[in-house]
């Protein structure tokens, strides 16, 4: 069973992430989006990039290309899905996990270190952390604040569907240490089922020992 890492046109994270996955052992393969998913995966990873420039909004085309009937169709059946930054964007605009990502706060495009926290370690995706875990992972991304409405944000937390949020190096959450102006500091969320997840931050830049930081290697262990 192979995990697929689906590449549109102006997807650049995609040989990252099949790097990443191997690294633990995990068959990884890119998947063209004009030619569908393999017969069989057992994950799905939705990478980073600017999938179509980023026209109209980032994510949006690449949400109705053809491949994501398919993606529907496996995550429908259980397959675990990660989307992770343009990934994350095209997660929901293709409606897998709540919410929109818009423009930074600082109206400027941003790749610099994040500190996480982990809000639920129950899930396939925070596993290897403990709750109230401060991580360092990557972001890199001109779009990256998470929107939703207040209602919906209260049912999220109230179900536990947020996995991190932005932070300082002490775990504290405030406006300085949130550096896209995602509401409540939001860094990433599972949709209705535990095993569709998308965040912004890269955890496959945090993974590989030689780039200097491994935080991120507890995400991407979910499909070993």
């Amino acid at each position: 069973m192979t995990v697929a890492v689906v590449r549109f046109g102006g997807s650049n994270c995609d040989r990252d992430a099949v790097r990443a996955l191997e690294h633990f052992g995990v068959d990884a393969e890119i998947a063209w989006h004009e030619d569908g998913l393999p017969a069989e995966v057992s994950g799905i990873v939705l990478p980073g990039g600017f999938s179509y420039g980023d026209y109209l909004r980032a994510g949006a085309m690449a949400a109705r290309s053809p491949i994501m009937d398919d993606v529907r169709d496996a995550v429908a059946d259980g397959t675990p899905l990660l989307g992770v930054c343009n990934g994350a964007q095209i997660g929901c605009e293709a409606e897998l996990t709540p919410g929109a990502f818009t423009t930074n706060a600082s109206a400027r495009f941003q790749c610099e270190p994040a500190s996480l926290r982990v809000e639920n370690a129950e899930t396939p995706w925070t596993a290897a952390y403990d709750e109230g875990d401060v991580v360092e992972i990557p972001i890199a991304h001109g779009e990256g604040r998470y929107e939703l409405d207040e209602a919906h944000v209260e049912e999220l937390e109230n179900e536990d569907r947020v996995l991190f949020t932005y932070c300082d190096e002490n775990g504290e959450v405030s406006p300085d240490a949130n550096p896209n102006g995602s509401t409540h500091a939001i860094a990433g969320v599972l949709g209705d089922e535990e095993h569709v997840a998308v965040m912004m931050p890269h955890p496959e830049r945090a993974t590989l020992p030689d780039l200097g930081r491994t935080d991120g290697q507890g995400i991407l262990k979910a499909f070993a």
